[in-house]
């Protein structure tokens, strides 16, 4: 079990049961996934943006990233069926629960100028999307050597079926929302 999990169980469970009045464990909600997604519209003509995307990902995860391909040709963007425009990863369990521990705990904090992370990334069932300029903010990648930097987007699929119910168990596990 890991250190955000514990704090979970312990500490965040049952103040989520007394403040929804939940009847029973199993109503509370929890983290099902983290899905880490680089969208790379440079890699089209550069292969080699693609593999250090990749190499960076899977760093930062600890699990090997996908490569993401084009659905269907756009020519405005000299885009062809099958090109590789992204590289993703999904998270589940014990390395979700390190990497957001992670991100609330070392990541975020080394962002300049922070002010806290607005609350209008919700979709309305609880999960919450999140936008990173620079991927260089994790402490698995030097700095001196990522050639350059790339935005990621972190999704963080709770079991929670309002947006309340997901804000209230991520600001409790820590994320630092705006107030």
């Amino acid at each position: 079990m890991t250190h955000l999990e514990k704090i979970y169980r312990e500490n965040v469970a049952p103040v989520l049961q007394k403040e929804f009045n939940y009847t029973s464990f199993m109503q509370l909600p929890g983290l099902a996934k983290i899905s880490l997604n680089i969208g790379l519209g440079a890699a089209t003509q550069n292969n080699k943006v693609m593999e250090e995307a990749v190499a960076e990902l899977t760093a930062i995860a600890g699990q090997k990233a996908v490569v993401t391909r084009a659905k269907k040709s756009i020519a405005s963007f000299k885009l062809r069926e099958g090109m590789p425009i992204g590289t993703r990863v999904t998270l589940r369990k014990d390395r979700m629960w390190d990497f957001l521990d992670k991100l609330v705990n070392f990541a975020i904090p080394r962002v300049r100028d922070f002010r806290g992370i607005p609350d209008r990334g919700f979709d309305g069932r609880g999960n919450f999307t999140l936008g990173i300029k620079e991927h260089t903010i994790f402490p698995e990648l030097e700095i001196d050597r990522v050639e350059t930097p790339k935005g990621m987007n972190i999704t963080i699929v709770t079991s929670a079926s309002t947006d309340k119910e997901g804000k209230f168990l991520l600001d409790k596990l820590g994320m630092p929302f705006r107030k």
